[in-house]
């Protein structure tokens, strides 16, 4: 079974940011981390309100849920066949966005041979409009092989009390990316 490397990883962090506490999201969910909530299946609030992390564990447990839950059903999307690296890396994105790599035309248009068909259908996934700009990145990752991470990631603070995402800054990641790959349990 195909696994994710760091570049996926990254490229996916890259996507998302990276929040140390729990705030609320855009549609008032709850969020931790690398965009995880408690649908994951990891409790995310109350656990990590008021409770910033070390950036090393929201790598952590972001790097186990994408192995553990969004893996499998991404691999299986693909019907048997191996994706690229960068296949790979796309259909994780997508898939960690929306949860719905089963339910999405364009993996299926892609497996039965219709390339231009699944390019165009993936961007059916842009809505609100503010995803668009994902949606081709992920897209020209999937197609064109064209990788959008460059190793750092938005590092966020938490504004209280609405808790709202604030202040980003670009930090570097890739050392925390790989330890954390090493100490796979």
């Amino acid at each position: 079974m195909q696994d994710i490397t760091p570049r996926i990883a990254l490229e996916l962090i890259c996507h998302e940011g990276v929040v140390r506490e729990a705030y609320r999201d855009s549609a008032g969910v709850w969020t931790w981390s690398v965009g995880i909530t408690n649908a994951s299946g990891h409790r995310v609030f109350p656990r990590y309100k008021d409770n910033p992390q070390p950036i090393e564990r929201c790598i952590a447990i972001y790097l186990w849920l994408l192995r553990t839950k969004y893996l499998p059903p991404v691999l299986a999307a693909f019907g048997g066949a191996e994706p690229t690296e960068a296949q790979l890396g796309a259909a994780l994105s997508f898939h960690w966005n929306t949860g719905a790599i089963a339910r999405a035309s364009w993996i299926r248009r892609f497996v039965a041979g219709d390339i231009a068909g699944a390019r165009a259908s993936m961007l059916d996934w842009a809505k609100p409009a503010d995803l668009l700009p994902r949606r081709k990145r992920e897209q020209a990752l999937f197609f064109d092989g064209v990788w959008s991470g460059d190793g750092t990631a938005l590092i966020y603070e938490v504004a209280k009390p609405r808790y709202t995402p604030v202040g980003p800054r670009r930090t570097d990641i890739r050392q925390m990316v790989a330890m954390a790959m090493e100490e796979r349990p």
